[in-house]
This record gives C-alpha cells, structure tokens and sequence, in this order.
C-alpha cells in the first residue's frame, strides 16, 4: 500500500481533489416540498446586465485624466454634418443658438438643476447630450511666464453651435417644459433655442428642411476650375528678369610667385 505523502500545499490539494466527485444528475425532491418550492418566485435582479459603469457623472471625465489638454476649440463641420443637432432620445431639446463656446461643469450642473427644481414631482426623464471632459488649468493672477501650465481648475466642455445640450422626454405640458428649459438657458452662457423631435436638423446656422436644401448648402460656394497644364502654368508668374553677365577680372601674379 503505497503511503501519503508528508503534508505540503500540494499534497493537501491533492487529496481536496480526490474526493471531489461531480454528479449530473439532480437531487430528488420530496412531493410534499414540490408544492412549495413551486409558489417560490424568484426576486428580479435590481440592476440588470450593462456594459456601463454603476455610477455615472456627465460633469467629469470616465477615469481621471492625467494629461493637461490645450484650451483648443469646438469642432466645426466644415463637411456638411449634422450630427448632434436633433433631438434623439426626448420629445424636446435645448440647442445653442448663436456661437461656439466652453461650458464649465458648474455651470452644465445649475442648469441641469434649474429644469429638475422646474419640473419636481412631475415624471419625466432627462437626457444629457455632451459630458464635460476638457481639463482647465490655471494659474494665479500676476504670475509670471513660463514654469509650466499650472494647476487644475475645473472641467469644461466644448460645445459647437447649433449642438443640442438637454432632452426631455415625459407626459407634461409643452409649455412647462418650455419654462424649464428657458430657465436652464438663463443659467447658462450663450442664446439657446427649444426645439422639438419634428424640427429639421442644422447645418453650420442653417436649417435642413428638404434635400434640395441640403443639396445646395453642400454645393462649393464658387466654380473650381478644371485643372490642367494650361491653368496651372497661366497662374506661375513668368521670370522676365535678365540675369546680368560676370565681368571678367584679370589677374597678375605676384614677383614672388614666379
């Protein structure tokens, strides 16, 4: 009979696994539990299977950035998009109106709070359309140039024209919400128009309403030319200017030299 080996982490493991046994086949139940295990519903889960973080914050970056990002500026869409400029999720929306600009998290969040004391104990829920992920820094008044960028200050976000801000979706009256909304864009910097899910999508500061509209936004604002040899050589200045010659200079040598 072959004997156990002295006791090490393996060995204690080894004999965890000798008397595992794995059966596929259920344990038998009594008929007088059957009944009462039947009558047992099982308790949903309170928060089903998501991708997503449990706790979100629109007013700040997913994960601390480390980096310091540059002030920079909202993207233009010089290619004709639309994105972003209707409403999406809600019934109604809040779009700014008159130009680009950086919205801090403060001010994002008294407006959020402005339409949510607006609308309290009415249901509705609120959407967010953009997420203050721009890091401000900052350095103290009369410093002087240069050691460095500075010091965080605050998260921004930078939001281009005709971009919609808030939605709202919920069985409340349209002029309610109006005055939510026209609340949320007095606390905020800028003009801001209410839009609606009907209204067409903006290009630049012009709105959609047909595809001929969008066809002749689209269009180049002057003919390009035909490019050729031709055109491309009418547009070189031509080089007219006479080289004048080198005068030759003679030269003596020297007594020494010979």
């Amino acid at each position: 009979m072959r004997g156990l080996s002295p006791w090490t982490p393996v060995a204690s493991l080894e004999r965890s696994f000798a008397s595992l046994v794995i059966s596929a086949t259920k344990q038998p139940v009594c008929s007088r539990c059957r009944p009462q295990l039947a009558s047992i519903t099982p308790i949903p889960s309170p928060r089903t299977f998501t991708s997503t973080s449990k706790q979100q914050n629109w007013l700040a970056p997913r994960s601390g950035s480390n980096k310091k990002d540059r002030k920079g500026r909202p993207r233009v869409p010089t290619g004709g998009s639309m994105r972003g400029t209707t409403v999406v999720w809600g019934d109604y929306g809040l779009r700014l109106l008159d130009h680009h600009r950086r919205i801090s998290a403060a001010q994002l969040r008294n407006g959020e709070e402005a339409i949510r004391k607006r609308l309290r104990g009415m249901k509705y829920r609120l959407y967010t359309r953009i997420n203050a992920n721009i890091g401000v820094y900052t350095s103290g008044n009369e410093t002087r140039m240069g050691k460095g960028k500075g010091s965080f200050d605050h998260w921004a976000s930078r939001v281009a024209i005709s971009k919609i801000i808030f939605e709202l979706k919920g069985e409340i009256h349209e002029q309610v919400i109006r005055d939510a909304f026209r609340l949320a864009g007095n606390k905020l910097p800028g003009k801001y128009e209410f839009v609606s899910k009907a209204d067409p999508p903006v290009m630049g500061i012009a709105k959609v309403a047909n595809p001929i509209v969008e066809s002749e936004l689209r269009r180049p604002r002057r003919e390009l030319p035909i490019p050729s040899l031709q055109n491309t050589a009418s547009r070189i200045p031509a080089n007219t200017e006479q080289i004048p010659p080198i005068a030759a200079t003679e030269t003596t040598p020297s007594p020494g030299a010979i």
